[in-house]
């Protein structure tokens, strides 16, 4: 038989699934869009920030989160659509092989903070203060903070004294801020009928005792609202656990249909 003949009896018997083939291809094109857009976002909030990030608040802006997120993303998605498309093994392998290490990564990060819960909280502990540290540094590390005060009425980290640890909230002698012993509004009890706003309501407040400042702010601290916020819609947080693992397991068994049927093409080739 000759080449050509060979060639179109392949064609007519061709291993590759179209709807593998192209299933990837979208599946992988529409989280490369995503990408895309996260990191015009992320670089469009640095750009419009009037302040430069200090290097010690560098692994907690937002801004910078999104675009490293984003980044990775990009290149990763770019493998699985260029990889389905052209039926590259390398970029498919590529593309696969990098899900299975987030993938994995994620698991390992669940497990090991169930198994040492303790170590687990006292890194967030320490994260979430070094972003209370940096409020006022950082237009969107500050619009974040506010957000999840005013969403969980809650205040700080462990409680409102937490706000000490900030320069314009601390409670030192030698602090000239107006602030001083204070919170930021978001931490303060909100009153619908309100007509005019009192933006001041937290000062002083960590001079209160926690019955006292309880009339004017939410003085439990965010990690013990986030954990009753789970435990109370612990079907939603499973979901939505659910919902970013889905996609991962599905990209990667699908990148590997894709790369078994490209060797068995390549064999009746050759």
């Amino acid at each position: 038989m000759d080449t050509s003949a060979q060639l179109n009896r392949v064609e007519d018997f061709s291993f590759i699934n179209p709807l593998v083939k192209y299933f990837l291809f979208v599946f992988s094109f529409l989280f490369w869009i995503v990408s895309l857009l996260m990191i015009g976002l992320g670089i469009y909030a640095k750009m419009e920030k009037a302040t430069d990030t200090v290097w010690e608040a560098f692994f907690v802006d937002p801004a910078i989160i999104l675009i490293v997120v984003g980044v990775i993303m990009f290149f990763i998605t770019f493998c699985g659509c260029t990889g389905a498309l052209r039926e590259n093994i390398v970029l498919l392998k590529a593309f696969s092989i990098s899900l299975t290490m987030i993938f994995l990564l994620q698991l390992a990060i669940a497990v090991l903070g169930f198994v040492y819960s303790s170590k687990a909280r006292a890194a967030a502990n320490k994260f979430m203060k070094k972003a209370i540290a940096h409020y006022r540094d950082d237009p969107d590390l500050q619009n974040l903070i506010d957000y999840i005060q005013k969403q969980f009425q809650c205040c700080g980290w462990n409680n409102y004294t937490d706000w000490s640890k900030n320069l314009y909230f601390n409670c030192t002698p030698e602090n000239p801020s107006r602030e001083k012993c204070g919170v930021p509004y978001s931490c303060c009890i909100t009153i619908p009928i309100e007509t005019v706003i009192n933006t001041m309501c937290g000062y002083g407040t960590q001079n209160l005792g926690i019955l006292e400042a309880s009339k004017l702010i939410n003085p439990e601290g965010c990690a013990y609202k986030a954990a009753d916020y789970i435990k109370d819609h612990f079907f939603l947080v499973g979901a939505l656990v659910l919902g970013l693992a889905l996609p991962q397991v599905a990209g990667i068994i699908l990148s590997w249909i894709l790369i078994s049927q490209i060797y068995k093409e390549m064999e009746t080739v050759f």
